[in-house]
């Protein structure tokens, strides 16, 4: 690196990087083998602005030897000055130097040799006339290459910007050069900022007139380009420039003239781009002048202070004229509008610095009230001037409360037209929120009233307004998208719902007031009043507030609050009494109601500690109202009677609000309403029905507890007992509290994860009392098929039948037209009910209840044929037929039925307290339905007796169940006694349409017998009537009646008898008809049975206790009960000896044996009664002898009965379906030989149950201690040969180890108990 000073190098010139010290020269690398090297190397050279005119660079080559490592010979260089002639320096790019041809020994003193040569080709072209003696010849074929860039802000590139820097050189050309100022790169202009603006503004000193547009032009030129993005961070040194630099203190004079020239004829030029560039450089010139005019002030001492007031107003009137050119018709007038309204706002702090803030704030009310007030000018010019408010707004200007109250009208005024017409919602709710926001700092200092009047008369209404529109569009679009409305949709609501709180947070009393006596009319006022309370209501519906902020909403309710309390007296002093308005007072309560039920004032949904921080800033908000709510509902006399029975739903949700203090205001409200109907109609039948219908649908959503529903009775009772119509207020009171201790069950049962069965029952308690006692048509047909449900859900299918029924009960075979219900269309109520018709069949069907659904195929046949429908009563005609084959071919279960009691205060209302009788599931014994009601209600206690809980249990809390079987009771027999009805019939009829069950326990009554146990065994028992016979709507229903009897010792052997003898005339019967085919064990068994117990005790034994002497002579009022005890046994012998006849018949020649074994029995039997009743009856007075005469040659004959004969001997039977202890059954050992010795006893009793004792009987019954099974008809019952044969030796038969007894145990019979030497051993 050379310099022209002596031509010497420069010292420490050549820079490598950061941290390396400088050097004079740099040596690069070698590159071997390489013609065409590339070092891509990059050297900075930091340079003297004093010595870089004349210096040069120069690179020299060498070679070095792989020979000699120190040899580097020069054989060229190449060179380039660092700034041309003309003064700028070398441009930033590629520059291809000639290489010059040099040896080792040359030498570079005088650098005049090759600085007169051409560096490169321009310098060749630029040197015609080169001779051609040099001392240094450039190699033609070798070129070198590199590339520069300048850093510096006082060395420039560019001819234009080095003619203008230095426009005193030529002063003729002043003119050209600012107007090729333009053409100069924007990196240029920004790095000789200063320079350029210091130049323009002395050639503006020199000659003003001359020079001042141009300078202007380009003074708006560089302040348009730091404008762009690319050069925007350069703004700073342009205020650096004017606070510190900038000397034009003449400046402000021409800037202000040649600024209102370009507005003045905006309106006459057709181009107008330059005036739209000196718009938008508005910023910049005001700082230029004013920044002027303060120069000029210091250096005058304030001279010609008027003048330029004067121009400035001057200037804004022009600023005033083009705002308020039409536009429409011009867009290139729109542009510069657009331009100026852009720029405006940021001209206020420096009008500041000369100006008062009332001036500023006048000189801004004066621009902006110039602007059209149409907003109909375009979209884009809308825009641009709501965001010129909106800087205004932003701006320091605007938070002096002096300028504030000066400029807040015009703002208003143009919002207004916007929210007027709804336009630009956006950009006006966020000029609103920032006043609204500096209002309220400023409230902190100053007083704001009067700006918060200016506001409201303003802006309420229309925010009011511009709010309805909004959500109207958000729900319609919820309605048609199904979904909520879009981001922005939402986000302009909830800014226009800030600022609608802001603005009534602000309010004061005064406000109120002035507001309430401003309004011209009645009219406006109401309709002032339903805009506000419809907004309000909306705020609670809408979900306006994301669910988290907590805060936003509680100050939203609190604002609620506040003004609903100020609007209250303006609603009753104008629309009150003879002026009242319905609409008005409908639109408050809604609003209250909605207010107090809103999620965010739940307190008992919050934490402890939130639930204390809102009670401590804000109360309970919900009271508050509550209170306001009640005083209205005072205030309207008379005209309470035009809320009944609109309101009573809404209030009665409130009062379910689980606030005490909420519940005792709110409760009352409803004795008013009752009153004040009683004294209109002389009812309160509108009272009574909605507040029925609303509360069945408000519990259900999971409102309301057990202390609501006494406090609801607590209170109306208090207020009706001082009433003329208190009895019948007293029944409506009970009526609804009984209502909602079902509801709250129900809905307790339904929200959890209860059983169908505790689901069912519930349902099935609040549907009868919506029928019986409250009589609810549409409640009680909805929770109908909300029952069939449940039952078609747990597969239920004949109780959902029973339930469907109920509806089908209520429709008539009219054409009377329905209407749509739950989901059935519109149509006749003919239509209907054979649709209900058809759907009950179908359950019945599936249920297996085939009888309950022939009379209703009958009755469709009926509607058919009498509609000549030929083609549906086919149909109904085969499905009959189909149902009577399913009867007599398809297997049916008879169910077992358990007495369930409920006892102690933790089970449900209706269930509490209460013993039920269940009909249980097929298959399932005692035992199982015990798991099933402990599964039920885990927390219940099952009860290990039988006996009648005391008071304690049933007051207790806690739950304890009490189970056991009984026995179905059916109330006609008729078909039962029927002989030749085959028993797939009967078994229907025994178990089906049964409302009476009993079960027995057996006592002794005085001293117990020990050598006859029957002498002393009474029966307690009892009978359950039910509400309604089983099966029905439920599996399950309550005991209505408990009838209890004890049955004496011989009325029970009488019993056991006679339901033996009809036993035993049923099977024989089904044998003689042949109804039961093939396997006669069925019959050996029974007739082994009864034969081998009369013969080791059995009716022995009641021989024996009953037909001694010394009992008829000591009890002869039961004369005629010995006697027809006596003629029972002598029908026995004779049935079994029809039995034996038909068994002889019957019997494989395999079982000869035991029918030889049968028959020599049945002797000892026959000879063993003859005997008895010829000892007891030869002498006691009153007796039929004839009656001993039992030896009638039936044996003899062993022939069939004739029906006639078997008629003759049939009996009725008081008591069909027994539990008492029959007879023993003896069955004979494998062998079945008829000399066999070993034989087992067991006692058989009807149902299948085996005891030992007769206590145990009762036992058996109790929960836990019993077993029960379904009972199978007796044709099913095929028990082989081997089942008789495999239980004839020891041990007891599964069937009794089935109830718990252990084959240790002792059997029990007649005659021959366990404590008895004399009886056979268990194992005998």
């Amino acid at each position: 690196m050379f310099t022209h000073t002596l031509w010497l190098p420069l010292q420490e010139c050549i820079s490598l990087g950061s941290g390396e010290p400088n050097i004079p020269e740099y040596r690069s690398f070698v590159l071997y083998h390489n013609n065409s090297p590339r070092w891509s190397e990059v050297i900075k050279l930091p340079i003297p602005i004093d010595r870089f005119r004349g210096s040069h660079l120069r690179f020299e080559f060498r070679h070095c030897s792989t020979k000699d490592k120190g040899e580097k010979k020069l054989y060229g260089f190449a060179f380039t000055p660092l700034m041309r002639e003309d003064g700028t320096t070398l441009s930033d790019e590629s520059h291809e130097l000639y290489v010059y041809k040099c040896d080792e020994n040359t030498t570079f003193s005088n650098h005049a040799l090759y600085l007169g040569l051409p560096c490169c080709k321009d310098d060749f072209n630029s040197c015609p006339n080169i001779p051609s003696s040099l001392i240094f010849q450039r190699s033609i074929k070798e070129t070198f290459w590199i590339s520069t860039q300048l850093s510096s802000t006082k060395l420039t590139q560019n001819v234009d910007l080095l003619a203008l820097l230095k426009w005193k050189a030529h002063p003729d050309r002043v003119m050209d050069i600012l107007g090729r100022l333009r053409h100069v790169s924007g990196e240029e202009i920004v790095k000789f900022l200063q320079d350029i603006l210091d130049t323009l503004f002395s050639i503006l000193d020199e000659n003003t007139d001359k020079y001042g547009p141009l300078v202007f032009q380009s003074l708006v030129f560089i302040i348009n380009l730091l404008r762009d993005s690319k050069y925007y961070h350069f703004r700073p040194v342009m205020d650096t420039y004017i606070q510190k630099h900038f000397a034009g203190a003449l400046a402000y004079k021409e800037l202000i003239r040649c600024l209102k020239w370009y507005m003045d004829r905006s309106a006459e030029v057709v181009r107008q781009d330059h005036i739209q560039e000196a718009m938008r450089a508005l910023e910049y010139l005001f700082k230029f002048i004013i920044q002027s005019r303060i120069l000029y002030s210091r250096a005058t001492c304030g001279m010609e202070e008027e003048q330029f007031r004067t121009s400035i107003q001057e200037l804004f009137q022009s600023i005033r004229f083009v705002l308020s050119l039409d536009s429409r018709n011009s867009e290139t007038l729109i542009f510069t509008q657009a331009a100026l309204l852009s720029s405006f706002p940021a001209i206020f702090d420096e009008l500041l610095q000369m100006f008062t803030v009332q001036e500023v704030a006048e000189f801004v009310r004066g621009t902006l009230g110039s602007m059209p007030s149409t907003v109909h000018i375009g979209q884009s010019m809308d825009v641009v001037k709501l965001q010129s408010i909106a800087r205004t707004v932003d701006s320091r200007l605007f938070s002096f409360p002096e300028s504030r109250r000066i400029l807040l009208p015009v703002v208003l005024h143009h919002i207004h037209l916007h929210l007027r017409q709804q336009k630009e919602l956006l950009i006006c709710s966020g000029i609103l929120s920032s006043i609204f926001t500096i209002i309220k700092s400023s409230s902190l200092d100053t007083s704001v009233q009067e700006e918060v009047e200016m506001m409201v008369e303003s802006l309420l209404d229309v925010l009011l307004q511009t709010l309805l529109s909004i959500m109207s569009k958000c729900q319609s679009q919820e309605a048609v998208r199904g979904q909520r409305c879009p981001q922005c949709t939402a986000e302009i609501t909830g800014e226009y719902v800030s600022c609608l709180l802001s603005l009534l947070r602000q309010m004061t009393d005064i406000h109120f007031q002035h507001l309430m006596e401003n309004f011209q009319s009645k009219d406006e006022l109401k309709e002032f009043l339903l805009k506000i309370l419809c907004v309000f209501r909306n705020l609670m519906k809408l979900s306006i507030f994301p669910r988290d902020w907590n805060i936003m909403r509680l100050l939203t309710s609190n604002i609620i609050l506040t003004t609903a309390q100020q609007l209250a007296p303006a609603l009753h002093k104008n629309f009150a009494e003879t002026d009242f308005d319905f609409k008005v007072w409908n639109s408050y309560f809604s609003l209250a109601v909605l207010y107090i039920n809103q999620p965010s004032l739940q307190l008992e949904n919050l934490s402890p500690v939130k639930r204390k921080k809102i009670l401590d800033k804000y109360g309970d908000m919900r009271v508050m109202m509550t209170y306001e709510l009640f005083s209205m509902w005072q205030n309207l006399g008379e005209n309470k009677i035009h809320f009944i029975p609109g309101m009573i739903g809404p209030f009665l949700g409130v009062t379910l609000v689980p606030q005490v203090e909420v519940r005792n205001i709110m409760i009352p409200i409803f004795h008013d309403m009752m009153d004040w109907e009683q004294r209109k109609n002389g009812n309160f039948k509108q009272v009574e029905a909605e507040l029925i219908d609303k509360l069945d649908s408000l519990v259900s959503e999971g409102k309301g507890d057990e202390n609501y529903r006494e406090l609801f009775g607590l209170l109306l009772l208090e207020k009706i007992e001082q009433e003329t119509w208190r009895e019948t207020g007293i029944s409506f009171v009970t009526s609804v509290t009984r209502l909602m201790e079902r509801l709250l069950d129900y809905r307790d049962c339904m929200k959890g994860d209860e059983t169908e069965n505790k689901k069912i029952g519930c349902t099935v308690n609040l549907l009868n009392f919506y029928k019986s006692e409250i009589n609810k048509e549409e409640m009680y047909i909805r929770y109908i098929h909300k029952l069939c449900d449940m039952h078609l859900q747990a597969e239920n299918y004949t109780e959902a039948a029973f339930t469907l029924l109920l509806y089908w009960e209520l429709l008539h075979w009219d054409e009377r037209p329905v209407k749509e219900f739950l989901h059935y269309p519109a149509q006749t109520e003919w239509h209907r009910k054979e649709g209900l018709c058809r759907k009950v069949i179908h359950y019945f069907n599936k249920g297996k209840c085939w009888e309950f659904g022939i009379p209703l195929c009958r009755e469709l046949a009926f509607q058919y044929e009498s509609l000549y429908d030929y083609q549906s009563l086919s149909w109904i005609r085969k499905m009959e037929a189909a149902y009577y084959d399913n009867i007599m071919e398809q297997q049916r279960l008879e169910p077992e039925f358990f007495r369930v009691g409920f006892y102690g205060r933790k089970f449900p209302f209706f269930l509490r307290n209460k013993e039920f009788v269940c009909r249980g599931h097929d298959y399932e014994r005692l035992e199982a339905f015990q798991q099933r009601m402990l599964g039920e209600f885990p927390q219940a206690i099952a009860m290990q007796h039988p006996n009648q809980p005391d008071e304690a249990i049933l007051q207790c809390d806690a739950q304890y169940l009490q189970i056991y079987a009984v026995t179905p009771v059916p109330e006609s027999v008729t078909v039962l006694q029927m002989d030749r009805v085959p028993d797939r019939i009967k078994s229907f009829y025994r178990v089906n349409n049964i409302r009476r069950f009993r079960y027995d326990r057996p006592f002794h009554k005085g001293p117990k017998d020990r050598d006859n146990e029957f002498k002393s065994l009474w029966i307690e028992r009892t009978t359950l009537i039910l509400t309604h016979p089983l099966p029905g709507i439920s599996r399950w229903f309550e005991v209505e009646k408990r009838e209890l009897v004890e049955v004496s010792p011989l009325e029970n052997g009488i019993s056991v008898v006679e339901n033996k003898n009809q036993e035993l005339r049923t099977l024989i019967s089904q044998y003689q008809h042949k109804q039961l085919h093939g396997n006669i064990n069925l019959l050996s068994m029974t007739l082994n049975g009864v034969i081998d117990a009369a013969v080791n005790g059995g009716i022995a034994r009641y021989q024996e206790a009953f037909f001694d002497k010394e009992y008829i002579t000591s009890h002869p009022e039961d004369t005629e009960k010995i006697t027809q005890l006596k003629d029972l046994m002598q029908e026995q012998v004779h049935i079994l000896g029809v039995g034996l006849a038909v068994h002889e018949k019957l019997v494989h020649p395999e079982m000869r044996p035991l029918h030889k074994k049968l028959i020599d029995q049945f002797q000892m039997m026959r000879s063993s009664l003859c005997h008895g009743f010829y000892v007891a009856f030869q002498g006691p007075p009153g007796f039929d002898k004839s009656g001993s005469g039992v030896n009638r040659g039936i044996l003899a004959s062993h022939n069939p009965m004739s029906p006639e004969s078997f008629k003759l001997m049939h009996r009725h039977s008081p008591s069909p379906s027994p539990i008492a202890i029959l007879t023993p059954v003896r069955i004979s050992s494998p062998s079945l030989s008829s000399n066999s010795s070993e034989v087992g006893n067991l006692l058989i009793l009807a149902d299948g149950m085996v005891v030992e004792n007769p206590e145990d009987f009762y036992r058996m019954q109790v929960m836990g201690q019993t077993k029960s099974g379904s009972r199978i008809p007796h044709e099913e019952q095929n028990i082989e040969a081997r089942d008789v044969a495999r239980y004839g030796g020891a041990g007891v038969p599964p069937w009794s180890q089935a109830w718990g007894r252990d084959s240790s145990e002792s059997a029990w019979w007649p005659g021959c108990s366990s404590r008895d030497p004399a009886g056979p051993s268990p194992n005998e």
